[in-house]
């Protein structure tokens, strides 16, 4: 399939599919026009790429995480090693992290709404 029909089917747009080409993280064959021709599979793929970049994860890391990646059902493959393995549980921390400081960001806002909705408005 061409670029633009990637782009549409995994709502992603074409400057971040030849991103990540670049990148590395993504394939193409070219046509004897010059045009890339992706496989039915990069759709999975790119999916795979825009979670893993929703969860923090940089170009770098995502490059060392696809092989180990099966694109049809997003499971591991036989390629994962324990170094990857130590890697992404640095990552999972981090994440961790992450969701620990946006819960306690939430418990404050609560705590302000609940304050705020207790006083009267003031009138002009």
């Amino acid at each position: 399939m061409r670029i633009g029909e990637l782009a549409k089917r995994t709502a992603v747009s074409e400057r971040s599919l030849r991103y990540y080409e670049k990148q590395g993280l993504l394939r193409a064959e070219r046509t004897p026009g010059g045009h890339r021709d992706y496989p039915e599979a990069a759709v999975d793929r790119v999916v795979h790429i825009q979670e893993l970049f929703a969860a923090g994860l940089c170009s770098a890391k995502i490059y060392q995480l696809l092989p180990c990646m099966r694109d049809m059902d997003g499971g591991p493959s036989e390629q994962a090693t324990p170094w990857l393995a130590d890697e992404l549980i640095r990552e999972r921390e981090r994440i961790d992290g992450q969701v620990a400081d946006l819960l306690r960001a939430r418990e404050v806002l609560n705590e302000v709404i609940s304050a705020a909705a207790r006083h009267p408005q003031p009138t002009a």
